[in-house]
């Protein structure tokens, strides 16, 4: 009996592990500077994701309902992916990404709003802004956000 439950534990550990490789494919970069560079190489405009990783509970509940669904994942190929962590755990980003981060989050996400979605130009312009996620767990505002951005750009 043990070995059936152990087989059953590894098979569905297996299966958690695949769904979350699905969506491992959304290039999220971490640097302001790299992903300019990308924007203006790419001509398209920069998402920024301002996060607590470890600590806010609607940022993980945000990055569940939306940024691992199969709509937002075909949308982010129009976008370059920033994403600034700010977690409580020294273990999750370096001290220096931590000083980057930081210094993104001054200039913009100055009311410290977590998750806060911030839509760029290639000049780092802000050219639109959404802000926090409810329990209600509906999606419906941040795509329309991102509709939005792709629209006028």
């Amino acid at each position: 009996m043990k070995h059936i439950i152990f087989i059953f534990s590894l098979f569905f550990s297996s299966l958690l592990f695949s769904q979350e490789e699905e969506h491992s494919s959304l290039n999220w970069l971490t640097d302001l500077n790299k992903a300019k560079v990308e924007a203006t190489s790419s001509k398209k405009p920069i998402l920024v994701l301002f996060t607590g990783s470890d600590w806010c509970a609607p940022c993980k509940m945000l990055k569940e309902d939306f940024f691992d669904s199969d709509e937002f994942e075909t949308k982010s190929k129009q976008f370059v992916l920033l994403m600034i962590d700010i977690p409580r755990r020294t273990d999750i980003i370096t001290e220096e990404q931590r000083k980057k981060n930081f210094e993104v989050v001054r200039k913009y996400n100055k009311e410290g709003s977590y998750p806060n979605l911030v839509a760029l130009d290639d000049n780092l312009k802000v050219i639109g802004e959404l802000s926090g996620y409810t329990f209600l767990r509906e999606t419906d505002r941040h795509f329309a956000f991102i509709d939005s951005i792709l629209e006028n750009y």
